[in-house]
């Protein structure tokens, strides 16, 4: 099968960094509607914790069952589905008047970025090996630009008198439409099969049996670990930056969304800027490097007394871990004797238990202490991300 690379590929890397794009703003979207839950269904931190464990819950049972579809009926199929499956849970997100249906919505509602998660990451290995060159920070960058328009879109068009439904129906129709526009310029299933065979070498070829075991590997748990540090502390500023600005620092509610949008924006420029970075620096100072930037920032947003100061915070920890998790599915990509659709859904499933684990642990210890040790313990976590990575990680 010839590929056309001087169409195709590029035509593909588009068609990938909007779908990229697509999730963060769905994912983004659900920030500023927390506050509203916790709320309407009258939560208190713990509660609210147990509520949000379920979004992380959909989406890491889903991963890995996603990463049999991509390889069965391939990456864009998955991808246009999981694309439903959020547009159409997040408008009932934010009109369900009982915990246990806004419970299950958000199982489903975590179950579709689960899927889109592992399909968009495996695709994006695929284009990147045709592509040439370093192509992850740019398509993670499309994902925080999502996150920026998700987190301030919604608030913003509130503030402006729009029907909170009517808003995030336009949200939830608009990732419709880019899905479908971009869909023909997805690899289909035989093409991608196509780019896995042509890039493993006779000695990386995956087996069965490498397949069966690739979850036990060593080097997937480390990058799976390191992941999940990673994902949690993402995870606490898409669940918890919102509450914590609100009560915390004071700002009103329609203006919580800020800290998401400055942690994304940090995100997003550092992101597009990223693949260049990595290119001239080693995976291990991208790494060690933005987790102490991240922790830094963590620290400064917990202790400032302004609202600006938090803001800034945030900032800090968007630039620092915003090149960390790409570098991780590019090295898990790359893994000798496995298959890029296993070891991808390994280290995400593996990464978005911090999405499982962290909303219900930070909402315990906010509920036993303050919101502000529990973004405090984080900044700890990416200590410890730099110190391990430092001593364990690979140097390339």
């Amino acid at each position: 099968m010839d590929i056309a690379i001087s169409s195709q590929v590029l035509k593909a890397r588009r068609g990938t960094q909007l779908i990229f794009l697509v999730c963060g703003l769905g994912m983004a979207s659900w920030a500023p509607m927390v506050p509203f839950a916790k709320d309407r269904l009258a939560l208190n931190d713990a509660n609210l914790g147990l509520l949000l464990l379920l979004l992380g819950a959909g989406a890491m049972l889903m991963m890995p069952t996603s990463g049999w579809l991509v390889s069965r009926f391939g990456s864009r199929i998955v991808m246009a589905s999981a694309v439903l499956i959020m547009a159409f849970a997040l408008p009932l997100l934010l009109i369900l008047p009982s915990t246990a249906a806004t419970a299950v919505t958000l199982f489903v509602f975590g179950a579709g970025v689960g899927a889109i998660d592992v399909a968009m990451n495996a695709h994006g290995v695929q284009v990147q090996n045709l592509y040439g060159q370093p192509i992850m920070s740019s398509l993670h960058g499309l994902f925080s630009v999502g996150g920026l328009f998700g987190s301030l879109g919604l608030g913003f068009l509130i503030k402006l008198g729009l029907n909170p439904v009517y808003a995030i129906v336009s949200i939830a129709a608009l990732m419709i439409l880019i899905s479908i526009t971009q869909y023909r310029h997805l690899f289909p299933v035989d093409t991608e099969r196509h780019i896995i065979a042509q890039f493993a070498t006779t000695e990386e070829k995956p087996t069965g049996t490498s397949q069966r075991f690739g979850w036990l590997h060593g080097s997937v748990l480390f990058l799976g670990v390191m992941c999940f540090a990673i994902f949690l502390a993402e995870g606490a500023i898409l669940d918890w930056s919102a509450i914590f600005l609100r009560d915390t620092k004071g700002l009103e509610s329609e203006l919580a969304g800020a800290g998401y949008a400055a942690f994304s924006v940090a995100m997003a420029i550092m992101r597009l800027v990223g693949d260049r970075l990595v290119a001239r620096l080693t995976s291990k100072t991208v790494v060690v490097g933005g987790s102490l930037l991240g922790a830094l920032g963590l620290m400064l947003a917990v202790l400032s007394p302004w609202v600006w100061g938090s803001l800034l915070g945030f900032v800090l920890l968007g630039l620092g871990v915003a090149n960390i998790v790409p570098l991780f599915f590019s090295a898990a990509g790359r893994l000798p004797g496995i298959a890029p659709t296993v070891s991808i859904s390994a280290i995400t499933t593996i990464g978005y238990t911090g999405l499982l684990a962290g909303p219900a642990l930070l909402g315990f210890i906010a509920q036993q202490f303050s919101l502000s040790i529990a973004l405090g313990c984080l900044a700890l976590l990416l200590v410890l991300v730099a110190l391990s990575y430092g001593a364990l990680g690979r140097a390339d």
